[in-house]
């Protein structure tokens, strides 16, 4: 029998279907959208055109810059020059070591005092809320007397300190991590005090790990703010080597003449490692932020 069925295999050849070339439809043609893009391309373009102009005026020299936007001789020398001028290392690193102290000392109290506003129940607890959230109503400019005269008779007057420490707390991040911290269902310190864990290892083991979206959120405002302040670090300091980098680059635009060519070169510079950290974190910016729209 199965001598016969491979005979039969071999004598009858296999029919394999033509396959039929399925038509397709075409598409329609989805006018909102194609307009759409390109009303978003266009605002993005726009968008972009102050820094393209900032680029390219860092490469002219300084008799084109009021002539035409496309450089007629181009200086990429102009960003050497600026390292000859100022100090631009030490303005760069003074900005970077005062934004990264400031942005872990308010992640970590804001964290803290959102924690205590959050999960932990104790008479008041709102109304002191309302009062620390009311603080975000003040200008900055009316507080900065206060702030100054405070620094100045503990000493901190043109140090380090005095710019970090004035910025180490925060009513936004507090506010911001707090709603991030009510999406967190509360059977989870329930759960972990019932195992005997105290209320430090439920804000460290748990709290903190559940709000990370937050924290990154927090991290990044207040990078970008300190990075880019300007008043508080021109009231408060007075040696050239403890200047940020936007104090020092007032020193293109000066008296004895504005040297716009210059300026935008180290602007360039200045913002190019802000344009790099948000292309790398934008993913946790956007989901950070939507998370902390929701309240669960």
């Amino acid at each position: 029998m199965v001598s016969e069925r491979s005979e039969l295999t071999e004598k009858t050849p296999l029919i394999v279907p033509e396959r039929q070339s399925a038509k397709r439809r075409p598409r329609p043609i989805r006018w909102g959208s194609i307009i759409l893009f390109i009303a978003l391309t266009s605002l993005a373009l726009f968008m972009l055109l102050p820094f393209i102009w900032q680029v390219l005026t860092s490469l002219k020299p300084l008799r084109e810059i009021e002539k035409e936007l496309w450089p007629g001789t181009w200086l990429p020398g102009n960003y050497a020059k600026v390292f000859e001028q100022i100090r631009f290392g030490r303005y760069y690193l003074n900005s970077v070591l005062v934004a990264v102290w400031v942005t872990l000392l308010q992640v970590t109290t804001s964290a803290m005092a959102a924690f205590a506003f959050s999960r932990l129940r104790w008479p008041g607890r709102d109304k002191v809320f309302l009062l620390y959230l009311a603080t975000m109503m003040i200008p900055g400019v009316a507080v900065m007397i206060p702030n100054f005269w405070v620094i100045l008779r503990l000493g901190l007057y043109n140090t380090y300190a005095g710019l970090i420490i004035p910025a180490a707390f925060s009513a936004f991040g507090t506010f911001l991590l707090r709603q991030f911290m009510l999406t967190i269902h509360s059977s989870l310190d329930e759960s972990a005090i019932m195992d005997g864990a105290s209320e430090w290892r439920v804000f460290t083991d748990i709290i903190l790990p559940l709000a990370r979206p937050g924290l990154i959120v927090l991290a990044i405002f207040t990078f970008l703010g300190t990075y880019m302040s300007f008043f508080w670090p021109l009231v408060l300091i007075k040696d050239d080597a403890l200047r940020t980098l936007p104090i020092g680059l007032l020193y293109f635009d000066s008296v004895y003449g504005r040297q716009t060519n210059l300026l935008m070169a180290a602007s360039v510079m200045s913002i190019a490692p802000l344009i790099i950290l948000f292309v790398f974190l934008q993913k946790h910016l956007v989901r950070g932020i939507q998370l902390g729209a929701v309240k669960g």
